[in-house]
C-alpha cells in the first residue's frame, strides 16, 4: 500500500491520477497546505521542500521502503514500478521525457504564477498579471501546435507527459485562456478528462478542499507570508 501525502492541487492530482491509471493500491493522507500541515516535522521528513505531494512506498526497489517528493520524480518512479505510461524504446522515452520536463519547467511554474497574480495576490499588479497571462497563452499555443501533429503530448501513446500537464489546464479560465484559440489542445483535454481513472484522480480529497479553500487570509499568510520563508 503506497502512502500518499497530498492536497488537491494540480501537482497533487498528477500523482492521484497516475496511481489510479496504474491501479496501484494507495492511502491518502491530507496535507492541508492552507493551514500549515506542510511544515510539520513528520511531513518535512519525507518532503524537505515542504511541498506536496510526497509518497512512501514500503515495497520499493529491492523490496526496501522508499520515500519520494517532487511530483515529476514520483511519476517517473511509478512508471518504472509498473512499466506503464513511459515507452521502453530509447527515442520514444526521451520524447515523452522532454514533454514531462516542459510541464515541470514551464507549464507548472508559469501557470502557477498566473494563478497567483490573477487570483491570490492581495495587490493586483498589472505588469505581473499581463506577464503571466501572456506566458500562459504562449504555452497553450506551444501545446496546441504539438497536438496538431501528435495524438498525445509525448507521442502516439498516452503517457506521464499527458498526466503531468492535464491537471494544470483544468483552471484554464483562471489563466485567461479562451479554448477557441486552441482547438487541438481542447480536443486532447476533453479526451483526457473523459478517462475514468482521471475522473477518479481529480476527486481525491475534493471534499476536503471545498470545505477549506485557499483564498482566506489565514491561507494566504501560510502560503505566501512569512511562515513560508521561515528556516526549518
Amino acid at each position: 500500500m503506497i502512502e500518499v501525502y497530498s492536497w488537491p492541487t494540480p501537482n497533487g492530482h498528477k500523482v492521484h491520477i497516475m496511481l489510479e491509471e496504474c491501479g496501484l493500491p494507495y492511502r491518502v493522507h491530507p496535507v492541508n497546505i492552507g493551514t500549515g500541515d506542510q511544515f510539520k516535522p513528520e511531513f518535512l521528513a519525507i518532503s524537505p521542500n515542504n511541498k506536496i505531494p510526497a509518497i512512501v512506498d514500503p515495497d520499493g526497489p529491492e523490496g526496501e521502503p522508499i520515500s519520494l517528493f517532487e511530483s515529476g520524480a514520483i511519476l517517473l518512479y511509478l512508471a518504472g514500478k509498473t512499466g506503464k505510461f513511459l515507452p521502453q524504446g530509447v527515442s520514444a522515452r526521451y520524447e515523452v521525457l522532454q514533454w514531462l520536463m516542459f510541464q515541470m519547467g514551464g507549464v507548472g511554474p508559469m501557470l502557477g504564477q498566473a494563478h497567483h497574480f490573477r487570483i491570490y495576490a492581495s495587490e493586483k499588479i498589472t505588469y505581473a498579471v499581463d506577464r503571466y497571462t501572456n506566458e500562459a497563452k504562449r504555452l497553450y499555443g506551444v501545446m496546441d501546435k504539438r497536438l496538431q501533429r501528435s495524438k498525445y503530448l509525448g507521442g502516439p501513446e498516452y503517457s506521464i507527459a499527458d498526466i503531468a500537464v492535464f491537471p494544470w489546464l483544468r483552471s484554464w479560465k483562471n489563466q485567461g485562456i479562451d479554448w477557441a484559440d486552441h482547438p487541438h489542445l481542447k480536443g486532447w483535454f476533453d479526451e483526457i478528462a473523459a478517462r475514468p481513472a482521471v475522473q477518479r484522480g481529480v476527486e481525491v480529497l475534493a471534499t476536503a478542499s471545498a470545505a477549506k479553500p485557499l483564498t482566506d487570509e489565514r491561507a494566504r499568510e501560510v502560503l505566501f507570508g512569512k511562515q513560508q520563508y521561515q528556516s526549518r
